[in-house]
């Protein structure tokens, strides 16, 4: 995304229509070099195998399902609203600088800026 200061890892979502039928999209996916790490109930998390470069992440969830919406909303809301990009841009280097080594604690520590950009996008309108 343009002006997005980023990490080199590219997060992918798809959309399944049964996440729970796995036999369906499971080998596929890892048929392309990434493994099944996590699931839960609402998605599947899939991240490159031992020994490669880490540079993307699989998200795997149903089609429009309560988990896919948030996020869709959320990165649409970035791509056409320069003032909210430049926000949550300025959130993730602050947070980039204070917990380097601490992945979890930069993720944490972006959690209420992208709540409360996703809830200005609803507010805005959603996904248009």
């Amino acid at each position: 995304m343009p002006g997005l200061a980023a990490k080199p890892i590219v997060d992918i979502l798809v959309g399944v229509d049964d996440l729970e039928a796995e036999a369906v999209y499971v080998p596929a996916i890892e048929g392309l070099g990434v493994q099944l790490r996590s699931r839960d109930r609402d998605h599947r998390y899939f991240r490159p195998f031992s020994g490669r470069p880490r540079d993307v992440h699989v998200h795997v969830c149903t089609a429009d399902s309560d988990w896919e919406r948030p996020h869709l909303v959320f990165r649409d809301y970035l791509r056409r609203n320069p003032e909210a990009r430049s926000r949550y841009v300025a959130v993730k280097q602050a947070a980039a600088a204070r917990w380097r080594y601490d992945r979890v604690a930069y993720t944490e520590s972006k959690t209420a800026i992208i709540a409360a950009l996703t809830a200005e996008a609803e507010t805005a309108g959603g996904r248009g």
